[in-house]
């Protein structure tokens, strides 16, 4: 087999790893946008995944491609990638994304892919290969995206409860079933338009770096587009069930108003970090939001031991995601 068709072998091989990883994102991020809207009872599961899938494949015709050029141009610089560092990243993210998985841990599998690329990127060739300003904004948004759907969640709560005030819970209740139907899609479109575009991002990286693709294409291959959204839609159909509990119930006790609250803030702070082109941690968001509106009815109503949990995964996931991939650059490159 002559040198070309190896190295289109190699490519095929790395994108289906890519779509892999896509799919565990979707199944992973399954329960961010279904747990709410499930623990308040407003949505059988099953009914669940297959609304917030669809609004995760509606995505691909309301977000520009902001936040994939980022991850494709944004954190590595392009001339340094090669299939062994992409190989990398991808199995650090893979990797962590099933260890938090197994043991029920929200973390986010965006800075999974961002911290799987940085430690490819170091394996290989230092602190040469990183854009810090990419990776700045990445990380400056581990702060910012919490803390905005912890604000607005917090701030939407108290405007509810002040609008709704007078109202038998029943009636609440009742009107607020339908507006979380509404804020569960909105979220969903939010997360599959920020999350499948850091998919489309290294599958981009990959082809620039291979030749496949020039590096001043303004967009990605249409092909490539498509199959990330319906990767990601179809990791969200089958859901991650071990992360839903966690997310609707042990943070805090939430009923159809304040679930509603939590998912409209997210869905506000995901389509904000959208515009801005930053991959920010779909988890984080909603988690951000979940606990602004328990706070919001009193600080007793948060379980804050599990939220100091959740907390140190999102700080463990990039460096943990990062020595992974420093690992298995180095396996790849000794192997392959």
């Amino acid at each position: 087999m002559d040198a070309v068709s190896l190295g289109l072998g190699a490519v095929i091989l790395l994108v289906l790893l890519a779509l892999v990883f896509d799919f565990m994102n979707g199944f992973h991020d399954a329960a961010n946008s279904i747990a709410t809207v499930v623990s308040t009872g407003v949505l059988k599961p099953h009914h669940a995944v297959v609304l917030a899938a669809f609004f995760n494949v509606v995505a691909i015709f309301v977000f520009q491609l902001k936040v994939a050029t980022t991850v494709g141009k944004g954190i590595i610089d392009p001339s340094f990638v090669d299939p062994h560092l992409i190989f990398g990243a991808l199995v650090g993210a893979i990797a962590w994304n099933i260890i938090t998985w197994y043991y029920g841990i929200p973390s986010s599998s965006s800075h999974a892919l961002i911290g799987g690329l940085v430690g490819a990127g170091l394996a290989k060739a230092g602190l040469d290969p990183l854009l810090w300003a990419g990776i700045g904004k990445t990380v400056l948004f581990i702060v910012i995206a919490p803390t905005l759907g912890f604000i607005l969640g917090g701030v939407l709560w108290v405007i509810v409860a002040w609008l709704c005030n007078g109202m038998t819970p029943r009636k609440v209740d009742r009107w607020f079933r339908r507006v979380q139907l509404v804020s569960c899609s909105l979220y969903s479109l939010g997360h599959g338009g920020n999350d499948a575009q850091k998919t489309i991002g290294i599958i981009w990286l990959l082809l620039i770096a291979t030749g496949y693709v020039s590096q001043s294409d303004a967009m990605p291959p249409v092909w490539v587009i498509v199959v990330c959204y319906l990767a990601m839609g179809l990791g969200t159909l089958f859901g991650g069930w071990r992360i839903v509990k966690t997310m609707g119930q042990k943070i805090t006790k939430l009923r159809p108003v304040g679930g509603a609250c939590a998912e409209m803030s997210g869905a506000f702070s995901l389509f904000f970090a959208s515009s801005m082109g930053v991959p920010v941690s779909t988890t984080h968001t909603i988690t951000g939001a979940i606990v602004g509106v328990g706070a919001a009815r009193g600080a007793s109503k948060v379980r804050w031991g599990v939220t100091g949990s959740i907390i140190w995964a999102w700080v463990l996931t990039i460096p943990a995601s990062a020595t992974i991939a420093a690992i298995s650059w180095y396996l790849g490159s000794v192997l392959f």
